[in-house]
Order: C-alpha cells, then sequence, then structure tokens
C-alpha cells in the first residue's frame, strides 16, 4: 500500500485552459519522474505487447497517420510521433464520437533525467460538455490516468500490473481512488475552482470510480 501511495504522490497535477481543433478546451497535466531509461519508457508507450499490461489492448495502424482502437473503445489517430521523446494522438470515445472530430487530444512528451531516469509530461485536452465538467471536475479524466500510470509505473520497474477492475475492489485501490480524486481536487482548487463545487465533484468521482460495495 506504501509503495502504491508513494506513486500516487510522486505526480504533480495541473489543470488548465487549453485548445484542440473543435476549439477551447479544458487540460488535465499530469508530470512526475520514472526510474527508466527514455528508450524503455517510449518502448512501453508505443508496443502493442506492453501498451495491453498497463493501458489497454490497442489495435490498429500504429504509425503517423494511423488510427487505433483501444479494447474499452476509445480510439483516434495518431497526430505526431518524434521518437523517443514525442508522442500525441486524438482520443475519442465511444461509437458515436467520430461525430464530433477534433474534441480530444492526448500528448505524452519525454525527457531524459539526469540518473538514467525519464522525465514524463502527459496532457490531456478535450472540449467537455455539461454536466461532465461540473459534475467531476478534472478529476472525471484524471483518476483514470492516474490508475493507468500506477501501472505503468509497476510495469517499468518490472513487477506485474493489477487490472483496473481488480485495484478498484480492493480497500488499498479504493484508498487510491479516494486519494487521486482529492489530489485532482487540489488541482481544480488551484486553477481557481469554487471549494463548494470541487469537494462536491471529488465526492462524485470518488463514487464514480470507487462505488459503495453492495
Amino acid at each position: 500500500m506504501k509503495d502504491v501511495l508513494e506513486e500516487l504522490a510522486a505526480a504533480r497535477r495541473v489543470m488548465g485552459k487549453g485548445s484542440v481543433p473543435a476549439g477551447e478546451a479544458y487540460t488535465i497535466e499530469v508530470r512526475r519522474r520514472y526510474d527508466a531509461r527514455i528508450e524503455d519508457v517510449w518502448d512501453a508507450l508505443t508496443s502493442p505487447e506492453r501498451l495491453r499490461r498497463w493501458l489497454k489492448p490497442v489495435t490498429g495502424d500504429l504509425r503517423p497517420g494511423g488510427k487505433f482502437e483501444l479494447d474499452g473503445g476509445e480510439h483516434g489517430e495518431i497526430l505526431r510521433c518524434e521518437p523517443p521523446r514525442l508522442l500525441k494522438v486524438s482520443w475519442l470515445y465511444g461509437p458515436d464520437a467520430d461525430a464530433w472530430p477534433g474534441t480530444s487530444e492526448v500528448e505524452v512528451r519525454l525527457a531524459p533525467g539526469p540518473a538514467d531516469d525519464t522525465e514524463f509530461e502527459l496532457i490531456h485536452a478535450a472540449v467537455v460538455e455539461e454536466p461532465l465538467f461540473p459534475t467531476y471536475g478534472p478529476g472525471a479524466g484524471g483518476v483514470g490516468w492516474d490508475l493507468h500510470l500506477l501501472a505503468l509505473a509497476q510495469l517499468l520497474a518490472g513487477g506485474e500490473t493489477a487490472e483496473h477492475e481488480a485495484v478498484e475492489k480492493s480497500p488499498e485501490g479504493r484508498e487510491f481512488i479516494r486519494r487521486s480524486a482529492a489530489a485532482w481536487g487540489e488541482a481544480h482548487l488551484a486553477a481557481g475552482g469554487e471549494p463548494e463545487h470541487v469537494a462536491a465533484a471529488v465526492e462524485a468521482t470518488t463514487r464514480f470510480y470507487a462505488p459503495d460495495p453492495t
């Protein structure tokens, strides 16, 4: 449990504003350092065999301009690929998402660290429709990315990665989710969110990712 929470604390989270082809967007950013060489981190981001172990199984044409699809229904196009430093993709959800092109993009930036480690930055920019953002705030996507990046850290450390469903049902996983939602609440406050609204969004996000056991 300590190692899991240390991974959560290793990241800096920022909420902001940006743009995507469809217009003004909310952004969530996660910045952290991985104790692995940049080539290894890049391989974990681009190898289908390793992607399925920390993200989801992926199929498609995995090269610039190619289209991909994840097992959970997320899909998009590879917009930029500059090994081993930058990967940018469009990131759409569900079977009807192609009706709203240019509304969501994910960019990952890598830089070599001073000790054969890697500086990692993920930026997810999206046009968010009502009532998603007012209800959940940045934790709507942020908690999901925290769960995936926990699995990436475990993979890079040579350990076993747990299925999200198993994590979300375990006491340790539920505590991770609770603290992740709270951390995104702090990022929301730092971006100017109203305390009452932020508190409600944190609670809603926690319930969504870790509903009360029945």
